[in-house]
């Protein structure tokens, strides 16, 4: 009976003892790898806050991509510690993986646009802007949507991956924008003075930059006038109040002076048969 027990204390004996190192061992590369996780992903989170390049809504992202990562590896080096096939596992996790991906890859597509949207920028919080003939405000930019409000007061949310995969006119990039007013004079009306004048009231009015030069030209001529092009370039926070003040304007100089503004004309022959 004592021989009996010293034998199975013999066997079990070393067992503890590798199954203790190896317990120990594995609180070790946890503790290690959770130190580790949390400085990587605080150092990641640091880097993409403190760039100019990588949009601050990227940075609790990066963070947490970081930190499951240095995590995931942590877990299968303690399964391998325990002498667990980590390859099959990987295996699996990369099937699980691969059927979430397709389950979800509208959802991903979101995701994959709103970080290209985030990372390269193509319009900020509070530009005005116009996707797929929607004009707004941006309110938010979100993984998986993007939120902005119309300029006739709607608020509007578009999945990232229609904004993304569509053109974008962004109004607010640009510190200065061209205003272009459209307005046809009658035929027997002096062209040059027509020019000449709203030419004075381009440089009359201080909203008008200098540089480039203000314009007045000749574009078309119509079937029932002589089309002019009244052009000039506005600071961006000017453009609209200017664009309706000199449209008005444009009226009011040319009715002053004599030069009107003609409506469509046809000439309509009548014959008359036996």
């Amino acid at each position: 009976m004592l021989e009996e027990s010293q034998e199975l204390v013999n066997t079990l004996l070393p067992l503890a003892i590798d199954y203790s190192m190896n317990i120990v061992g594995a609180i070790v590369i946890l503790t290690i790898g959770w130190m580790v996780a949390n400085w990587l992903s605080k150092r990641a989170y640091n880097f993409a806050a403190n760039s100019t390049k990588i949009d601050n809504t990227l940075a609790p992202i990066f963070k947490k991509i970081v930190r499951i990562a240095i995590m995931v590896i942590t877990i299968l080096a303690v399964l391998a510690r325990f002498g667990v096939e980590t390859t099959s596992v990987i295996a699996v996790l990369g099937a699980a993986t691969l059927a979430i991906g397709l389950a979800l890859q509208g959802t991903l597509s979101n995701v994959a646009s709103g970080v290209m949207l985030l990372i390269f920028r193509p319009f900020g919080i509070g530009d005005a802007i116009n996707v797929s003939g929607v004009s707004g405000s941006v309110i938010e930019i979100g993984l998986f949507t993007t939120t902005f409000r119309t300029f006739d007061g709607l608020a509007v949310m578009a999945p990232n991956s229609k904004i993304w995969g569509n053109e974008i006119t962004n109004f607010s990039r640009n510190n200065t924008r061209r205003l272009d007013i459209n307005v046809g004079i009658d035929y027997s009306d002096d062209m040059d003075k027509a020019i000449e004048v709203l030419m004075k009231m381009l440089e009359n009015d201080e909203r008008v930059l200098k540089d480039p030069l203000p314009q007045v030209m000749v574009s078309d001529l119509g079937d029932s006038s002589v089309d002019l092009i009244v052009r000039a370039w506005i600071n961006r926070d000017d453009f609209w109040a200017a664009k309706w003040d000199l449209t008005k304007r444009t009226k009011e100089t040319l009715d002053t002076n004599g030069i009107s503004i003609p409506f469509p004309q046809r000439d309509v022959h009548l014959y008359k048969t036996d």
